[in-house]
């Protein structure tokens, strides 16, 4: 069975709440407890978003998130109430797409949650194929190469790039990125700075001297075709 949402979180109240209240707005929802539910639940079924918290009672939600993405590159929206910066980079880092502090708001969540859904089902990308110096990017196939080399991109890193392509040459406002690539303006200027951060690592020869992607500050980033 195919569901739109799947929470992995050991807050039984919570997860409850929040799984039914996603059902009532037409986003179809399960919750499971822990990771060996989670695995479980995916041999027989395919969600299109999981929002995975870090702590799962005896195990973690790093473990998880590291696991699934040896198979899966759904979007993983991690939900926590651990405030620390290390946490949110270690999400990010390991395959996370996203970092929701708790409490949360229902509402916000599921137009977060909605916005992926709609982002990754969608077909935004405007060109087949796309060639500057060393970097090549299949928009048919979904996959980069650097040197002819294929990199291996996370959803969002991938998303990400494709805007900047899309527009390239033209200065592009972090607002316009947290709108138009995670559809929403709650995303911070944390989460942007990562995936900004591990993009360079990838396509750039110096990151620290990018030639791609060029950082415009105080104002966002600009694509430049070589």
């Amino acid at each position: 069975m195919k569901y739109d949402c799947l929470i992995i979180d050991d807050e039984e109240a919570l997860s409850e709440s929040t799984r039914d209240y996603f059902n009532m707005f037409d986003v179809k929802t399960a919750w499971v407890k822990d990771q060996f539910a989670c695995k479980n639940f995916l041999r027989d079924n395919q969600a299109s978003v999981i929002l995975l918290d870090i702590n799962l009672g005896d195990s973690s939600g790093f473990d998880l998130c590291k696991y699934l993405r040896n198979t899966s590159d759904v979007p993983i929206l991690f939900i926590s109430a651990r405030t620390s910066d290390d946490d949110m980079l270690l999400a990010l880092n390991i395959g996370g797409d996203d970092y929701i502090q708790k409490p949360y708001s229902l509402a916000v969540l599921l137009a977060k949650v909605k916005a992926v859904l709609k982002r990754y089902k969608a077909d935004e990308n405007e060109l087949s194929e796309f060639v500057s110096g060393n970097l090549r990017i299949d928009f048919v196939s979904g996959d980069v190469f650097v040197n002819e080399v294929k990199i291996e991109l996370k959803a969002m890193e991938y998303k990400l790039l494709a805007y900047l392509v899309n527009n390239k040459n033209r200065t592009i406002t972090k607002d316009e990125i947290f709108l138009k690539v995670w559809e929403d303006s709650i995303t911070g200027d944390n989460t942007l700075n990562v995936h900004i951060r591990y993009l360079r690592e990838k396509i750039e020869d110096t990151p620290n001297e990018p030639k791609f992607i060029k950082t415009v500050w105080g104002t966002g980033y600009r694509f430049e075709v070589i």
